[in-house]
């Protein structure tokens, strides 16, 4: 059975919660009907990328998809690159 989805604003409320308002992680999970563990993994990837955390499912973090872009635009020029060794 899969778990309930909550959306991304849902998750940085509940993380501010424990780190602005400096609620026990337990209490936060309990108040909010989700397990601790799951608490606790989106603690630690707000802790990583604050506000930009839980970009959403498809979507990428705005650090993640320059890097992709960088390295689509490093491919087509390597390409271009061996042609014109052609």
């Amino acid at each position: 059975m899969k778990g309930k989805k909550f959306d991304a604003a849902f998750k940085q409320e509940a993380s501010k919660k424990v780190f602005e308002q400096g609620k026990n992680v337990s209490v936060v999970a309990e108040e909010l009907g989700i397990h601790i563990k799951t608490m606790y993994r989106w603690l630690d990837e707000y802790k990583q990328d604050g506000e930009n955390a839980f970009p959403g499912k498809g979507k990428l973090k705005p650090d993640d998809e320059e890097l992709r872009r960088i390295k689509r635009g490093n491919k087509d020029l390597r390409e271009e690159n061996e042609i014109l060794k052609k």
